[in-house]
């Protein structure tokens, strides 16, 4: 144990770097993962067959290719059509683009647990597909999604050793530069896993919370 608590003193500033570029990764592919979700999602309800067509066909794709295939694909095969990403932008880019496809899929199923009343009553009294989703819709879908979306944070933050792939030097990449140049195994990826929970702790509870209060409506 003293040995654990001596390593822990010794790398734990090396791991907070790490750990930096996790919170980075996560917000960032958070973030996008978000606004594609919603444009996907939008497209799936918005009543042309069309877009609902060209959406779900790209939520299929994007679920059927693995993660780190879609980050090894930005980051190593992009470059030869002239597009050149740093590991940092491509992992985001490709969590980003990855999580998309459940954030719609969370998004369409808070839209259409909407009574579908509500949106009628609203086009009758003059408002547009748009107003209706922004004014009606999307304030009491965002309730609904809440505890899902939550989920999916835990999972991104998760998923963001991922990136270590594509040699982000995150949390999971430091953990295993430092083992592989000291050997103390058990000490690092000790530190490595109680690190990530504690990052997942506060998410687990906010996500628990929302499921209280969802419960109770």
């Amino acid at each position: 144990m003293k040995g654990f608590w001596r390593d822990t003193v010794e790398f734990f500033p090396i791991l907070m770097s790490g750990v930096a570029l996790t919170i980075v990764v996560t917000i960032g592919s958070l973030l996008l993962s978000t606004v594609l979700g919603l444009v996907w999602a939008m497209m799936r309800v918005s009543g042309i067959r069309a877009l609902s067509m060209l959406s779900a066909s790209l939520i299929n794709v994007i679920r059927g290719i693995p993660i780190i295939v879609l980050l090894f694909y930005l980051y190593f095969v992009m470059p030869d059509l002239g597009v050149t990403l740093s590991a940092l932008q491509a992992a985001i880019l490709g969590l980003g683009i990855a999580y998309s496809a459940y954030q719609a899929e969370n998004f369409r199923a808070g839209i259409e647990a909407i009574d579908k009343g509500q949106i009628e009553a609203a086009q009758s009294i003059g408002m547009g597909w748009w107003l209706t989703m922004r004014r009606v819709v999307l304030p009491q879908a965002v309730r609904i999604v809440l505890p899902p979306y939550g989920n999916v944070m835990i999972m991104m933050l998760k998923d963001s050793s991922q990136a270590s792939t594509i040699t982000v030097a995150e949390l999971a990449l430091q953990g295993k530069l430092i083992a592989s140049s000291t050997f103390k195994n058990t000490s690092v990826f000790t530190l490595v896993a109680l690190m990530y929970l504690t990052m997942s702790i506060p998410l687990i509870l906010l996500v628990r919370h929302f499921e209280k209060r969802a419960g109770k409506r």
